[in-house]
């Protein structure tokens, strides 16, 4: 039967539905999101690959595909990526209804790579780079249907950090997936409206500490602007000035009952910013800050004045299946992750500005962050120049109110020379906020072309220790502050540190025990910040079918063992740590682990038992570790052949018994566990959870040679994001996918979980109305 249907259903239905489909949010406290009234666009986007006429407002949208964002524009594996799927220019459109014809803006928080914004028909902005937001005024908008239309080119050939016009995906160490691949809000705006509000607080450390505000408006107004300064629900202090231009700068005094913000009490403080004209308000935002007193000196790192031994890891935010595209919660993750799972009182976002989510997190958990612009190991031409010193000014004006972040990169990372730019750059961040330090890393060997001018803290990428050579780090260079910013990785390491090749997660384990030791022994490190957290899609040298196995924990952002030299580096009063480096099953190893085998722990004793009885001792290696406050345990483990018996480690501190773990050596035990990291998500559209499915023994310890398929079915109004079978012989035993539910009303998400010989396990994640918890 012939197709009679009118070939623009589809638009009927988004127009005819309008703003009805969008849910109402807050601006996003300390950015220039659209204002009070503004709607995140998230849900019922058309998408597909851009055409001629594709901006146009009567574009014919039969063949586009709905969407929802954050977005990537071609389906992913958690391996196996190719670029050229990517590489494209693509079509967003999105249908709104608006009340009134008033000033209305869109704000897009990232888009990979570069974007033409349309409104019905119209080219209204273009942006380049992927890594920073970008707000368009909106003219011309109609009362009833309006349609914004986004051009988002993938390609890699384009003149923006971190990418360059040659050489292709490969010669940088990450890849980047395209796509609007971050949040967007589209709302009316006031008349006279606050773009900017930096709050920085001054003279931390003494009795007449201060807050320092520069408020910037996008037009003069008659009348003042007042600030209220907040902690913990209190008013602490407010103050005023009035409007003369567009940039207000005031002091607020009255602050020495602040609580300081630290690593172990982040306490954050809350900067309610107004404009005033006579009794009105014309505008209003909330901005976040913390007082902090972060110094790096030629003796160290100091935080409000006591000194911190930086200990951290870096971070790339791409994830399997979905590239960058997945939503905030997810983002706020990786930060919980790092902080109280892997006890990293620092993170260095490698190699651009990440999530503002991620960010967030951060300042609420006491995460210390290095922040840096977009770039790896090239510098371009004038444009791309041009565009580099664009990025300085757009990272340091978003993010320069987190407390978490206390220095910028500022130099392109492993880009030796440029001094004249690296020169601009940092005196570029210094201008836009005098109160933080500017750096970047360097590869040099000799450290000859670092140039003492254009950064404050020296940052080494140290892969002195190559494969099959002792471990070391370089010394600190005299008379200027030193900071460690990567090493390990691939190049001391083994070129694939995968929980299935045991030796090497092993030898992992012990050169990042090592690596801190040594950072540990001199006072003139500030610290250490090891490659790396997580593993990460890479075509670049040693990347194994387009993934760098560099992470202590998986590209899941599931643990391998030297994620547990990290957990085990916690006070045992707040949390005791027993985590074998070794797999208490006979599969490989008949006899077990022998001799010397590791364990993981912040016990001052370990006992050990095989089958309930008495199997001795573990020896602390203090010897070998002098420096790290947990140094690992050895444990000599040989069972007789033939034997699978159950082991038993009781750990002690200060006498008494704080942990003991139990390991099954009996296989045919094992269970599939399918576990997700939050039991309710809002129905909205704009959240996801990770589920972990995995092969567990009786006592839920990782069973790492697991292989077999595991399949997954889920059902309920949302998506499954990943693949529907996981082959455990690739990932170890583990992987993960990501739940998205779609907007609607309340309800419930299942995913059921097979495996041959697993049997089969559920995961149940309830979708409500309105706000939920993220940590």
């Amino acid at each position: 039967m012939a197709d009679t249907q009118p070939r623009l259903s589809r638009r009927g239905f988004l127009a005819a539905g309008g703003a009805a489909l969008l849910g109402v949010v807050a601006g996003s406290a300390g950015h220039a999101a659209p204002g009070p009234d503004s709607v995140r666009l998230g849900d019922f986007w058309l998408f597909g690959r851009y055409e001629d006429g594709a901006t146009e407002l009567g574009f014919d949208e039969i063949d586009l595909a709905p969407v929802q964002l954050p977005h990537c524009v071609t389906p992913l594996s958690w391996t196996g990526w190719d670029p050229a799927s990517w590489q494209d220019r693509w079509i967003y459109r999105k249908h709104f209804t608006a009340a009134t014809t008033e000033r209305h803006t869109a704000r897009f928080d990232g888009v990979m790579t570069n974007a033409e914004v349309h409104l019905n028909g119209r080219l209204v902005a273009t942006h380049e780079g992927g890594y920073l937001p970008f707000e368009v005024e909106l003219p011309d908008v109609v009362a009833g249907d309006n349609v914004l239309a986004v051009v988002v080119d993938g390609r890699w050939a384009l003149d923006v950090p971190p990418n360059l016009p040659r050489g292709g995906p490969s010669v940088i160490d990450f890849y980047q997936p395209a796509g609007i691949y971050r949040p967007a809000t589209v709302g009316a705006v006031p008349r006279v409206r606050l773009t900017d509000v930096f709050a920085r607080p001054a003279d931390v450390l003494s009795p007449g500490r201060s807050l320092h505000l520069t408020c910037t408006l996008d037009a003069p107004v008659a009348g003042q602007v007042t600030a209220s300064v907040r902690q913990a629900g209190r008013e602490l202090a407010h103050g005023a000035a009035p409007i003369r231009g567009t940039t207000v700068e005031f002091a607020v005094g009255g602050l020495d009952g602040v609580r300081l913000w630290d690593v172990d009490d982040p306490a954050l403080c809350e900067v309610l910013v107004t404009v005033q004209s006579g009794k009105h308000a014309l505008d209003q935002r909330v901005v976040r800050t913390g007082f902090r007193d972060a110094r790096f000196t030629t003796e160290g790192f100091f935080l409000n004045g006591r000194r911190l031994k930086l200990f951290g890891l870096n971070r790339h935010q791409w994830y399997p299946f979905a590239g960058g595209a997945l939503p905030e919660r997810v983002q706020r993750r990786d930060a919980e992750i790092l902080r109280r799972e892997l006890n990293c009182t620092m993170v260095r976002c490698s190699h651009y500005p990440q999530s503002s989510a991620f960010l967030d997190a951060c300042d609420e958990l006491g995460l210390l962050v290095w922040e840096e612009i977009p770039g790896w190991g090239h510098v371009g031409d004038d444009a791309w120049q041009r565009r580099n010193l664009a990025d300085v000014e757009g990272m340091v004006v978003r993010d320069r109110n987190h407390p978490s972040i206390v220095v910028w990169g500022t130099r392109v990372n492993e880009a030796n020379g440029s001094t004249a730019l690296y020169q601009r750059t940092g005196r570029l961040a210094r201008q836009l906020d005098p109160s933080r330090p500017t750096s970047g890393a360097l590869a040099s060997t000799t450290l000859g072309r670092f140039a003492g001018s254009d950064v404050e803290v020296l940052a080494y990428n140290d892969y002195t220790a190559r494969r099959g050579t002792p471990f070391r780090l370089r010394p600190p260079r005299p008379g200027v502050p030193y900071l460690v910013t990567e090493t390990i990785g691939t190049l001391a390491g083994a070129r694939a540190s995968r929980r299935t090749d045991s030796s090497s997660v092993r030898q992992q384990a012990e050169l990042h025990a090592k690596a801190h030791d040594l950072a540990a022994a001199d006072d003139r490190y500030c610290g250490l910040l090891a490659w790396c957290a997580f593993d990460y899609p890479s075509g670049w040298q040693r990347s194994v079918d387009g993934v760098k196995y560099a992470g202590v924990s998986d590209i899941f952002r599931i643990p391998k063992p030297a994620a547990a030299f990290y957990a085990s580096q916690v006070d045992p009063a707040k949390r005791a740590v027993v985590e074998p480096g070794f797999a208490w099953d006979f599969t490989d190893r008949p006899s077990g682990p022998g001799p010397g085998a590791p364990i993981w722990s912040n016990c001052e004793r370990l006992l050990l038992f095989l089958d309930g009885r008495p199997a001795g001792e573990a020896r602390s290696r203090r010897a070998e570790f002098p420096h790290l406050p947990y140094p690992p345990f050895a444990a000599d483990l040989v069972v007789p052949k033939g034997r699978r018996p159950e082991l038993r480690i009781d750990g002690y501190a200060s006498g008494r018994l704080v942990v003991s773990r139990r390991f099954s050596g009996d296989r045919g035990l094992d269970v599939l566990g399918c576990v997700p990291d939050d039991p309710e998500l809002r129905a909205d559209g704009g959240d996801a959870t990770r589920v972990v499915v995995a092969a567990l023994d009786r006592y839920g310890t990782l069973r790492a040679g697991t292989t077999g398929e595991v399949r997954l079915t889920l059902t309920g109004p949302g998506e499954l994001v990943g693949d529907p079978v996981l082959d455990f012989g690739a990932t170890g035993g583990a992987a993960a996918v990501w739940l998205r539910p779609f907007a609607g009303p309340p309800g419930t998400l299942t995913l059921t979980a097979r495996h041959a010989k697993l049997g089969s396990a559920t995961a149940t994640v309830r979708l409500v109305a309105g706000r939920v918890a993220t940590s």
